[in-house]
């Protein structure tokens, strides 16, 4: 399947499938788009309602590993340690990731950016005092995890080229991976989604989206 380096509205890159017209982030800021997402509506917001010592993430599509990084840098910032496990079942190419300018835009080492893509597979990699990353290769649909997480990002591609990664079967898995009062984010804010977020017992809300996009979805699984 062909694929290309693109730059979207904000500088950063991303990569685009044109088979699909489907990019792994938004061409109205790749960076942009990851910051309000996952960042902003998702660490910092869980952050915000709990005083925890540490944070316990799932990424739902490692990809570039513009998440990962964006996050590996607010953890530093912010002396939070964050243990990240990051789900991906096709790793994108080592030329691909080199062609990508995060590093740059963020004013971060590309050392840094580097060793979360050299990280091995299948294993904890402590990469500093704050930032713990355990990188899996396994289809969504193969996930297990149980009152793991208080916060997830939900990335995958969008539900208009893979929609059985938006449904009931997947989201209940993303509802029992949460621990009570854990977080979900989401870029997709469509109906069908909102619905099957509801049907697993989310309690979900839609927000304000990144530029580009009118809105977004955060579910909450409630407490016990």
């Amino acid at each position: 399947m062909k694929r290309e380096i693109i730059t979207t509205k904000d500088g950063s890159k991303t990569i685009f499938i044109p088979q699909w017209n489907e990019q792994y982030h938004s061409v109205h800021g790749a960076i942009q788009e990851a910051y309000h997402v996952f960042l902003q509506m998702g660490f910092f917001y869980c952050l915000s309602l709990h005083n925890f010592k540490q944070l316990h993430i799932l990424e739902v599509g490692f990809g570039t590993g513009l998440n990962a990084l964006i996050t590996l840098k607010e953890a530093k910032s912010n002396r939070i340690p964050v243990h990240y496990t990051t789900v991906e079942a096709f790793p994108v190419a080592d030329d691909e990731i080199n062609q990508l300018n995060y590093p740059e835009m963020l004013k971060m080492p590309n050392s840094v950016f580097k060793s979360l893509h050299a990280a091995s597979w299948e294993k904890e990699i402590k990469l500093n005092d704050t930032f713990t990353i355990l990188k899996r290769q396994q289809k969504f649909e193969d996930i297990t995890a149980r009152n793991d997480f208080q916060l997830i990002y939900f990335d995958a591609f969008g539900a208009r080229v893979q929609p059985e990664l938006w449904t009931e079967t997947i989201f209940i898995k993303m509802y029992k991976a949460l621990k009570p009062n854990g977080i979900l984010v989401t870029y997709s804010a469509k109906g069908s989604v909102q619905r099957a977020m509801q049907a697993v017992g989310f309690r979900v809300e839609k927000l304000p989206g990144p530029p580009g996009k009118r809105e977004m979805l955060r579910g909450i699984k409630p407490p016990e």
